[in-house]
């Protein structure tokens, strides 16, 4: 029986000291990453030989790849990170097993996905073979892990390619799938720091009376902006929306939610959560601003 990662089969210890990054990464960032940042970041600290860099003859797959993948599933059964839509969340259970080392927490890890498989499987018994050795897997849990996070790199690439006026209009886009009017989208130029008017009704007479300021770019939205909307949020029923591509700093996010003017943050991941949760609702015309297709998978199991 095996007391360390050296006593593990080469496989089985590549995924003890995977998963153990991939959760330190986490640590390091606020307890949450995007899906390819954690293997960007894993990739970086790990020294990965040239097997772990191979691809599997079947799937294509790089090795190292699919079994931090299939490591992560086991993560997941054994609450130590939730992840959705592309992002990676580490729990407060997470936390502290990070802090054990790689043999004790590939152990948890295992045990977590093996209870989860017997229940599954109602056998009483998990397979403990090694279903990572080969690559080809067909966990749907992994299936749809891998296809969730190519499908938001694509999106992401989609959306990075449209310049600051077009990823306006497919925010516009988005406000009237939600069911709003958008009388105003600002034009090319100074737009006085409003890009698009959103109404309840026709006439705004309704509230709320949205007023949204679009960021497409890398930078990190600033506290300044985030207080310039603020400043034009004059009348009763005004709230304001900020779209940030880049993301925002920590104060701009801390100013935002502590603030009595309510200024809703929207971050590249947020507006592709919104975008596929409303994109049934957009007009055909719309649709064709950032055009989505279904994919059906099947399901995994809990």
């Amino acid at each position: 029986m095996a007391k360390s990662v050296a006593d593990l089969p080469k496989s089985k210890a590549l995924g003890a000291r995977l998963i153990h990054a991939a959760l330190s990464v986490l640590c390091e960032n606020d307890r949450e990453l995007k899906s390819r940042q954690v293997l960007a970041e894993v990739e970086n600290q790990m020294d990965l030989d040239d097997w772990a860099k191979e691809r599997y003859q079947k799937s294509g797959y790089i090795r190292w790849q699919s079994i931090l993948h299939f490591y992560s599933i086991g993560c997941v059964k054994a609450g130590f990170i939730v992840k959705k839509k592309g992002v990676w969340y580490l729990t407060d259970e997470g936390y502290i097993a990070a802090q054990l080392s790689e043999f004790a927490l590939y152990t948890t890890v295992k045990e977590g996905y093996s209870k989860w498989k017997a229940e599954r499987d109602q056998s009483g018994t998990a397979d403990d073979s090694d279903e990572e050795e080969s690559g080809d897997s067909i966990d749907p849990a992994i299936t749809v892990d891998r296809v969730q996070h190519l499908a938001a790199d694509g999106i992401k690439e989609f959306i990075a390619a449209k310049n600051a006026y077009e990823f306006q209009d497919l925010v516009a886009a988005l406000l009237r799938g939600m069911g709003y009017y958008t009388p105003f989208v600002a034009p090319r130029g100074k737009d006085g720091g409003v890009d698009i008017l959103a109404y309840r009704d026709p006439f705004g007479i309704e509230s709320p009376r949205i007023k949204v300021q679009v960021k497409h770019r890398q930078d990190s939205a600033s506290v300044q902006e985030i207080r310039q909307l603020m400043g034009i949020l004059q009348k009763d029923g005004d709230v304001g929306i900020f779209v940030s591509t880049g993301g925002y700093t920590s104060d701009a996010k801390s100013t935002a939610t502590g603030s009595h003017i309510h200024v809703q943050l929207i971050d590249l991941d947020g507006f592709i959560n919104l975008w596929t949760d409303f994109y049934p609702k957009l007009t055909d015309e719309d649709k064709s601003l950032l055009p989505l297709t279904s994919v059906y998978l099947v399901a995994p199991t809990d």
